[in-house]
């Protein structure tokens, strides 16, 4: 192991999944497949929501930019991973590691917090909908985002900081696919009692914040919806809501899975498992949950791909 100045590591070593050296050959196309697809789905989202003036509208905003932060984090892990499946050098310098922890931490902190200004928006738009264009105006919408990224530098700053000013002295071996916080954790002599508690705190209270402003959106939601008159107007009320809650649920639940509810007898391949999932699978996910239950995504794109044919 490398050494700087007799305690602190200049590179470590990301070992990856079980098995990946036997079947590295699968395991890279598979992946880069979902990566690929990850970066057509978020990108024709992205361009989708800017080229349809029917979807100019707040939701659409919030799904805009969680399309890309959904890239970015995807992007901070993805590529280096299908590096070390094709390289004998798994090695990751130390600020390199610091530097995917970071950008991990910032766009998936920012992601959960893009979730509960969307159920906001849902809320106001069925629960409120004369006062929705005042509600929810470009500023109030600007003002939620910013206030989203911001969470998600707080997050990832502090929790990189104390994470990156222990000393690490066990080993440089890193047991997982990317730099994240528990399994570096587990390479340092110093106490992390503290690092363990302000991640467990700061993650707490940030799923804790986003799912009470889910439930409580949708609580009304579902109350407003059951007094509608209008069969067509609860599927359409179902059909804009039920994308966002299902990302909802399958997000935060991982995220609790990893970093809240910690188990002693679970192992560290289970915990790469579910990062895989939330790391990789959920990004690639999100745009086929958004399309395929969403009437208004369907008819633009109807609509985009009637005007590219008849061109």
């Amino acid at each position: 192991m490398e050494q700087n100045n007799g305690s602190g590591v200049t590179e470590f070593i990301l070992l990856g999944l079980a098995g990946q050296h036997r079947s590295w050959h699968i395991l890279f196309t598979a992946f880069l497949i979902i990566y690929v697809a990850t970066l057509v789905g978020k990108a024709g989202m992205i361009l989708l929501i800017k080229a349809d003036p029917a979807l100019h509208t707040p939701m659409y905003f919030f799904l805009q930019h969680l399309a890309f932060v959904d890239l970015c984090y995807s992007s901070a892990i993805t590529p280096k991973m299908l590096q070390n499946f094709v390289s004998r050098d798994q090695s990751i310098s130390f600020t390199g590691c610091l530097v995917q922890l970071l950008a991990y931490g910032i766009f998936i902190t920012s992601d959960s917090f893009i979730l509960a200004p969307m159920a906001v928006d849902r809320y106001v738009a069925i629960c409120k909908p004369l006062r929705y264009p005042v509600i929810m105006s470009h500023r109030v919408c600007i003002q939620l985002l910013l206030g989203s990224y911001f969470m998600g530098f707080l997050n990832a700053s502090v929790n990189a900081g104390l994470t990156f000013s222990l000393d690490f002295c066990k080993s440089n071996v890193i047991n997982h696919f990317f730099c994240d916080i528990p399994p570096i954790l587990a390479l340092s002599c110093s106490s992390i009692d503290f690092s363990i508690m302000v991640l467990t705190v700061f993650v707490g209270l940030n799923l804790t914040l986003i799912v009470s402003v889910v439930m409580f959106s949708y609580m009304w939601i579902l109350a407003a919806i059951l007094r509608m008159s209008s069969a067509a107007g609860r599927r359409k009320a179902f059909s804009t809501c039920t994308s966002h809650l299902t990302t909802v649920t399958i997000f935060i639940g991982t995220l609790a899975y990893i970093y809240v509810f910690h188990e002693t007898n679970r192992s560290q391949e289970q915990e790469k498992v579910a990062s895989l999932f939330y790391g990789i699978m959920i990004p690639m996910l999100n745009p086929l949950i958004y399309s395929l239950r969403n009437q208004d995504v369907i008819a633009a794109m109807r609509h985009m791909g009637t005007k590219c044919f008849s061109a």
